[in-house]
């Protein structure tokens, strides 16, 4: 993966983006007043990553840029701290000082919605198996700053984890997490998500397999949740009860391990 800055290479941007590039294994390289679809030329890659004042964004070359926001997940985050409640924190039984892992990250919306739920004394894993993705990730939540520190702090507790999230799960113990989350990409893009295809130019596209959900099943001490379009295949195949919401495109499916359902 490979990282610059953006025009203005301030010595502080610089600072980051070698930081950045120790971390995630990646490769800094200077901007050098030259053009993004130049740089990729130049090291015949297909994406870079760019760290500027506040953001980051990836860049694709004749693609839309994906820039780490958490869009309707601050709004969310808002609404869970004035005490209102949200639909995946009730599928997933999420309490104060409970530990979630969310399996498929993404620009992390979800992830700072259950950190947020779960306070200081929660913890939540998020896992993304996109090395871009993660990249973007561990730049946008170590540095985006709201209106709000108590967003800000839920960002900065989660605990990322480049990995393929069954592989993730195999590593866990029995029992030894709250809740395990699941949010894939949908099998066939929604007619009006146009927002969200820069997101699945990079994200996993893979359909989860019934041996993710068996160890999420193992690992979960209360829920396992996925959330997928009205009228999906997917809540049957890999044996989720839907929770209906009237009018809602989008629904969470439960499975409950306390009750062994």
């Amino acid at each position: 993966m490979y990282i610059t800055t953006g025009d203005t290479e301030a010595p502080s941007l610089v600072e980051r983006a070698r930081k950045l590039a120790e971390k995630t294994g990646g490769t800094y390289v200077p901007r050098n007043k030259k053009s993004l679809p130049k740089l990729i030329e130049r090291y015949g890659v297909n994406e870079i990553l760019v760290v500027l004042q506040g953001k980051a964004r990836l860049y694709r070359k004749n693609a839309p840029q994906l820039e780490f926001h958490p869009s309707m997940g601050f709004v969310r985050a808002k609404r869970v701290l004035r005490g209102e409640p949200d639909p995946m924190l009730e599928a997933g039984a999420v309490l104060e000082g409970d530990t979630i892992i969310d399996c498929t990250a993404g620009l992390g919306t979800d992830a700072l919605v259950f950190s947020v739920a779960a306070g200081k004394q929660g913890r939540v894993i998020a896992c993304e198996s996109s090395l871009q993705l993660y990249t973007l990730l561990v730049e946008g939540m170590s540095y985006y700053e709201s209106n709000q520190p108590e967003v800000d702090e839920a960002f900065r507790r989660i605990e990322l984890r480049h990995a393929n999230h069954l592989d993730l799960l195999r590593s866990m113990p029995d029992r030894s997490c709250d809740t395990v989350y699941f949010d894939p990409m949908f099998r066939e893009p929604m007619m009006d998500s146009s927002a969200i295809q820069p997101l699945r130019d990079y994200a996993n596209s893979h359909a989860l397999d019934i041996q993710s959900i068996m160890e999420a099943k193992r690992v979960a001490r209360k829920r396992v949740v996925m959330k997928e379009k009205r009228g999906s295949a997917e809540f049957t195949r890999l044996g989720f009860e839907v929770l209906d919401r009237a009018n809602a495109k989008t629904l969470y499916g439960v499975i409950n391990v306390e009750s062994g359902s």
